[in-house]
């Protein structure tokens, strides 16, 4: 298998434009190179869930995207074949902030880790949830 080239910033936010669920999230790319990834998105009331905190679904949406696009810096297309995240207090805040690193690139998995981070109306910032995801390759 030839691998594909990395992607740059400009790819991955044409990339992201192109996927249903970071469209009606909103995410935004708004950093990618050099193995690491960095995704904004706004607070909605509409991916929250019974207590009023945001939905543990898109915390995973926001930590797997910024793992997939930060190893995409360095290899390409990737698919996810295992998928961890650790809530570790409740998410709250005007905007998310994922920031994505790849741990290690090889020619057949991909080891990349992401913090998702709060941010209140005052600027402050506190770390809401990590995961780590297990990739391959695709080729594309």
């Amino acid at each position: 298998m030839t691998s594909s080239p990395a992607l740059d910033l400009q790819k991955l936010v044409a990339l992201n434009a192109t996927a249903g669920l970071n469209r009606l999230a909103g995410f935004e790319v708004v950093a990618a190179g050099d193995g690491n990834a960095e995704l904004r998105m706004q607070w909605n009331d509409d991916f929250t869930q019974y207590a009023g905190y945001l939905h543990a679904g898109m915390i995973a949406a926001l930590l797997d995207t910024a793992c997939g696009f930060a190893a995409a810096t360095l290899v390409g297309g990737v698919m996810a074949s295992h998928f961890s995240m650790n809530c570790l207090k409740p998410a709250v805040g005007r905007i998310f902030v994922a920031k994505g690193t790849t741990l290690r690139a090889g020619r057949k998995q991909i080891f990349a880790r992401a913090e998702l981070f709060a941010e209140s109306e005052a600027g402050e910032r506190s770390l809401v949830a990590t995961g780590e995801t297990l990739m391959v390759p695709t080729g594309a």
